[in-house]
């Protein structure tokens, strides 16, 4: 697959963008650590160079500050498209990280704006059970994140989270103090890394399988996260 051309900044909101991302993302960060005295484990299991997709549990709105504080690189990000309504708030979130996605045209459309951002070398944020979900047991995967890793050749990162749902939990308006861990995985390959550098296309079989793998792995890691917190 060919990598397509990188549309960068001018070089004064390159700067601007890299200095609001570090200021707001340590602010953010100091409070989420702070509020829910987040332990995170695992660390040396993230690629400290080149993209990769960060494939954490979702149970909570603070899942994406949580996964913001796992490393200091930025890590890219969806978010609805009318955020983008008003050019200076748009600007902000996109340099924390968020890219727009039309929800009436998801799919296609985000998948391969994934696959640029990971070819471009940027670590990605994948949800891969979608939406926000409830309960110990990890719901059925979507497909999305072992197809974008494996179209871009690069690993998947599973992350569990325990303690995010008391946080804040789905039908909540305000988040209240609860102790959170973050327990990172090693990184899954959908095949051979050397093999996707010259594959043409990824079976499908591969994808459903890395999709099982990243399952059972996740639900691990989630249970683990859990007795941490109680």
């Amino acid at each position: 697959m060919s990598t397509p051309e990188r549309r960068s900044l001018p070089t004064a909101e390159s700067r601007a963008s890299r200095i609001a991302y570090v200021v707001i993302r340590s602010l953010v960060c100091w409070f989420t650590q702070a509020f829910t005295r987040m332990r995170i484990e695992g660390r040396e299991n993230l690629p400290r160079t080149g993209a990769y997709v960060l494939a954490p549990v979702h149970r909570s709105y603070v899942d994406t500050p949580i996964t913001a504080c796992v490393s200091t690189r930025r890590i890219r990000f969806m978010g609805k498209q009318e955020v983008w309504k008003y050019r200076s708030v748009g600007w902000l979130v996109s340099s924390l990280g968020a890219f727009p996605v039309n929800r009436g045209h998801a799919d296609r459309e985000a998948l391969l704006t994934c696959i640029r951002i990971l070819d471009q070398g940027e670590p990605l944020t994948l949800f891969p059970e979608g939406e926000r979900k409830d309960g110990p047991v990890v719901h059925p995967l979507f497909d999305g994140a072992a197809y974008v890793a494996a179209r871009a050749g690069v690993p998947i990162i599973p992350v569990g989270i325990g303690g995010s749902a008391l946080v804040m939990r789905r039908s909540a308006k305000m988040i209240r103090p609860h102790k959170v861990c973050v327990v990172i995985g090693e990184p899954i390959w959908v095949r051979d890394p050397d093999d996707l550098a010259t594959a043409k296309r990824v079976p499908r079989q591969a994808v459903r399988d890395t999709t099982d793998q990243l399952a059972a792995e996740l639900q691990r890691l989630f249970d683990e996260a859990q007795s941490r917190v109680g």
